[in-house]
């Protein structure tokens, strides 16, 4: 990276990033711990946190949590996401249509994070919900987005995923992957065939900006069951009917495949 980074804050997000990934509250000593830094220059960095409202100190336990400051800065982000409010109404209708969960995903470093979701009416549970991050590699979402990135990209964010398996149906090989996201180009959606959950499928297709960059993709999820050959290209077309009005919302310009 040809930036300069500020050391010092770096450290102070190194510190809250922690609360996303463990326990919800903290001593000094174990974030310290975490973060690899001395117990001083943690105290430092959590008073200076805690003095803005990033971090909040428990009084009965003197531990601390992610204060209030941070939810504020998140539902500003969340009104003023515009794909968020752009992507509602095509989801709502979408649902509606299908009577199927909807997720609606972005690229967040290495991995997609859920963004949107709208459920069905029938019962799923499911190991997503907005805020959720997941992997790119055995999801249909992030499949979706993967597809299109420049090849260097997919490279480079295949070279340090952990292509774990989740199911026995989860691709792990790098060669495979490509090969499939190739299949991808070729038919404008992506598939989840019980990659990451057995039992589950998702159809998702991806979203453009204006540049005609892949920025997001969308996707419906219900029991495999019930996305059988009959139904499949009902939903395909629901999927990438969705994915396409969203875009050029956002002002793509280019041709949605179909």
């Amino acid at each position: 990276m040809s930036e300069r980074l500020i050391q010092s804050i770096e450290r102070a997000a190194d510190v809250l990033e922690i609360f996303l990934t463990t326990n919800s509250e903290l001593s000094v000593k174990e974030i310290s711990e975490k973060v690899n830094l001395s117990k001083s220059t943690v105290h430092g960095i959590i008073k200076t946190l805690e003095h803005r409202g990033y971090l909040q100190q428990n009084p009965d336990d003197l531990k601390y949590r992610l204060g209030i400051k941070l939810f504020e800065l998140g539902n500003f982000v969340g009104k003023h996401l515009d794909i968020r409010s752009i992507a509602r109404p095509i989801i709502k209708d979408l649902v509606n249509e299908l009577n199927e969960t909807v997720h609606l995903v972005l690229l967040n470093r290495n991995e997609i994070i859920y963004i949107e979701k709208e459920d069905g009416p029938r019962t799923l549970t499911m190991y997503s919900h907005i805020g959720k991050r997941a992997p790119v590699h055995c999801t249909g979402v992030g499949k979706a987005i993967l597809a299109y990135l420049s090849d260097q990209e997919v490279d480079r964010l295949l070279s340090i995923q952990n292509l774990q398996p989740f199911t026995e149906f989860t691709i792990t090989d790098k060669q495979a992957i490509k090969n499939h996201l190739q299949s991808v180009r070729e038919c404008g959606y992506a598939v989840d065939d019980e990659e990451i959950e057995l039992g589950l499928k998702c159809i998702a297709a991806p979203i453009f900006n204006h540049q005609g960059n892949v920025i997001a993709s969308i996707s419906c999820a219900a029991p495999k069951i019930r996305l059988d050959e009959e139904r499949l290209p009902k939903v395909i077309a629901g999927i990438q009917k969705a994915a396409s009005e969203i875009s050029k919302a956002l002002g793509y310009k280019g041709v949605m495949q179909r």
